[in-house]
């Protein structure tokens, strides 16, 4: 098996633990773009290895330093804590006995200036990597590895060949693309992880579309 010096060395981050540090600063900042990066309150609920050793670890001010949009490799990720207060940010963490998907997991709730609720769940799986698992309580699945469309919308005919023929009319190749939904009918997200970078005229576009597009967040690849 080839190795790469990433692979040797490991991510870009500010210790003592890729995963407990650099991976959960980016499950703060995927939390960010999916509420549309408007934090007025934020809760952290940590399962697992991340509820038993967060502050031993750094994961606590890790998770609040992605939430506030710093970079896992970011010289002041350790003093989070304190440019949350100074921010006015409002913050929490809770520990859960409830069995995880994985050994580092996190549901991090995010309540914006304007009262919207947005939940999302994800884990920290080594190296610095991330893989999202829920948002508002919906199955999903995606890494953050590619610029990432995340499009919430009704599951009715027609949304998902109306958001393909905008990809094609901006050139945009799709890599990766999911629908998840409740019940037929109902609620539904769309991931689109892309070889492209995204512009706002994209995500401008699938806002118009109608179809029932409630919103959509453009995740940049990590």
């Amino acid at each position: 098996m080839d190795y790469s010096v990433f692979d040797i060395i490991g991510p870009r981050m500010v210790g003592p633990s890729s995963s407990h540090t650099a991976g959960a600063a980016r499950l703060g900042k995927v939390a960010r773009r999916i509420s549309g990066n408007d934090v007025a309150k934020v809760t952290f609920v940590l399962y697992g290895s991340f509820a038993k050793t967060y502050k031993g670890h750094g994961t606590d001010r890790a998770l609040l330093a992605g939430i506030m949009d710093m970079e896992p490799n970011d010289p002041n990720l350790g003093k989070s804590l304190e440019y949350a207060k100074a921010l006015g940010l409002d913050y929490e963490f809770f520990v859960s006995d409830t069995e995880p998907p994985h050994p580092n997991t996190a549901k991090i709730v995010v309540v914006s200036s304007s009262g919207k609720r947005t939940e999302v769940m994800g884990c920290s799986i080594g190296g610095g990597s991330i893989r999202v698992i829920q948002i508002n309580g919906l199955n999903v699945e995606f890494t953050g590895e590619y610029p990432t469309l995340v499009i919430r919308h009704v599951d009715r005919p027609g949304v998902i060949a109306g958001v393909a023929s905008l990809m094609v009319q901006f050139n945009i190749n799709i890599a990766f693309m999911r629908v998840f939904r409740q019940n037929k009918g109902q609620d539904a997200i769309m991931i689109i992880e892309t070889d492209n970078d995204i512009n706002k005229e994209v995500i401008a576009q699938i806002r118009a579309l109608g179809y029932e597009i409630q919103d959509a967040y453009l995740i940049e690849a990590l």
